[in-house]
């Protein structure tokens, strides 16, 4: 904490508090007594059912798995995951709700539109995205996971229309083309970024540091080709095969 005091608020300290105070004396304890044969428990200690507690959720989360489940299409599915550059971590840090928000649209309509291509699906897709702000080390990563049945309607509604095969990889089902998707992204992701309305929301100090080249003036919204040789570095896509489960764990974290 003390090393993230720069940008750590009130509400972040809530929930460590929480957690670390979680099922421990400081928050109390209860017996639990029979009401047949008055046998009486050792003492539990109250959890704090903070919404972040890793050990208060696991009900929920099992829960979350199981109505998922239940929504499952009898097809394959597959996971995934749209990055962004590290340069852009600490402005995305400062302005959450703005990244987020373009990193939620811009991998969405990624993810509709390629599909919606007939050189690559031809087909109506459905998923839910999940975002993560944090890697596996603990540190700040924003990155969202997409669960994607692999196939869709077709156009007339009237079909189903299920993911290729890929003749270099026998016995695969070829989804979407990463390199596509990654490119498609990119575009979105530096039009968006680049947007007036975006631009004046940040400071131009921490945009021009952190993104020299992202090509304000730019109009191809939506642009499968990066406005600047620096925009979208390390930004892309991608896709792994998921058994047929709701989600992986990581998904649902």
């Amino acid at each position: 904490m003390e090393h993230s005091r720069k940008w750590i608020n009130w509400q972040h300290r809530k929930v460590l508090l929480a957690i670390v105070r979680c099922r421990t004396a400081t928050l109390g304890g209860h017996r639990d007594r029979c009401t047949g044969c008055g046998h009486t428990t050792r003492i539990s200690y109250n959890s704090c059912r903070n919404r972040h507690c890793p050990r208060c959720q696991g009900n929920a989360r099992l829960r979350w798995l199981q109505a998922r489940e239940r929504e499952l299409l009898p097809t394959r599915y597959v996971h995934a995951v749209f990055t962004l550059p590290r340069e852009l971590a600490p402005l995305a840090l400062q302005n959450k709700r703005l990244i987020y928000n373009l990193l939620f649209h811009a991998s969405a309509e990624t993810l509709l539109e390629v599909a919606r291509d007939p050189r690559h699906l031809g087909a109506e897709i459905g998923f839910f995205s999940v975002l993560h702000s944090w890697n596996q080390r603990l540190q700040f990563h924003p990155h969202v996971h997409c669960v994607l049945a692999a196939g869709g309607l077709a156009p007339d509604h009237a079909s189903w229309i299920s993911a290729r095969r890929a003749p270099s990889l026998p016995g695969r089902s070829f989804f979407l083309p990463i390199a596509v998707l990654s490119r498609v992204f990119r575009g979105k992701f530096v039009a968006g970024f680049a947007t007036p309305s975006s631009v004046g929301s940040f400071s131009s100090t921490a945009t021009s540091c952190l993104w020299p080249s992202c090509g304000r003036s730019s109009t191809t919204t939506g642009s499968s080709t990066p406005s600047g040789p620096s925009a979208g570095r390390n930004m892309h896509c991608a896709i792994s095969a998921l058994t047929p489960t709701a989600s992986p764990s990581p998904t649902a974290g």
